[in-house]
């Protein structure tokens, strides 16, 4: 903060001295009254839940496979006798601000699993395995050693378009086209 470095604060103690003095000088340049000194500020209702209240809810459609997708992950229902009738139907999904999240239909929670489509892959774990290399040697060898199935230089003649058209010439084009 530049205020900080002005006023030469480079450690904690200095910053908790230096603030008193910054607080009421900021507040002396910025502070506005306001309109009405009465504070309209209401309580909470007695009953309100402000977990519940505080929540960003959202509307999801169930495949007929019991899954739907929320958020860059696939949410798997668990498979009972609530959840199977609820293909192609509407449930809510309610997100908290704490990082939970919940399935609902009509305010019965429902039991899910998450599949997260962008985990990732530790390349390390991969490239650690010390068994890799000589697996990789052994299939090698083992490849080397058959002969090819077929010979890549006397293929069979074949009628789709993905060959280039010297190849082709003995065939007859399925369209009528010329080649």
């Amino acid at each position: 903060m530049k205020e900080l470095r002005l006023a030469g604060v480079g450690d904690m103690e200095a910053a908790n001295a230096f603030l008193p003095a910054f607080t009421a000088d900021y507040n002396a340049r910025f502070a506005k009254e306001p309109r009405l000194a009465k504070d309209l500020h209401r309580p909470a209702p007695a009953g309100a839940d402000l977990d519940e209240i505080m929540v960003v809810r959202e509307e999801r459609t169930v495949s007929s496979s019991l899954t739907l997708h929320y958020d860059k992950m696939l949410i798997l229902l668990e498979p009972n006798e609530t959840t199977r009738g609820l293909a192609r139907q509407r449930v809510t999904v309610v997100n908290y601000p704490d990082g939970r999240f919940a399935i609902r239909h009509k305010g019965l929670a429902l039991p899910f699993r998450v599949f997260d489509k962008l985990r990732k892959v530790d390349q390390a774990a991969i490239v650690e395995n010390k068994h890799l290399g000589a697996a990789l040697a052994h299939i090698r060898e083992r490849q080397e050693a058959y002969e090819p199935a077929w010979n890549p230089d006397h293929r069979p003649p074949s009628r789709n378009n993905l060959r280039r058209p010297a190849e082709t010439s003995d065939l007859t084009p399925l369209t009528g086209a010329d080649p």
